[in-house]
């Protein structure tokens, strides 16, 4: 259940960053749940790196739409020079 879970906020989190990134973004609704999640997961790891998380803390929602955000930026370069 906690994986569906995650997964929905994936999307949630995807579809906001998708709406504040300008341009157009290759991939439907599955990327954009991906770069959610992962963007959930970057900013984690970055979080926890600077110390602003603790482990087993929850990522905040404004920091997962960040990290999202930056995994987007970058799936757009790789995907714009291919």
């Amino acid at each position: 259940m906690t994986f569906l879970w995650m997964l929905l906020i994936g999307l949630v989190v995807g579809v906001v960053a998708k709406f504040l990134t300008p341009g157009r973004d290759p991939g439907g609704c599955l990327v954009t749940m991906l770069l959610g999640v992962v963007g959930s997961m970057l900013a984690g790891f970055l979080g926890r790196s600077a110390g602003w998380y603790t482990e087993g803390q929850p990522v905040g929602f404004i920091a997962s739409v960040g990290g999202a955000i930056l995994i987007l930026l970058v799936f757009r370069l790789i995907k714009g020079r291919s």
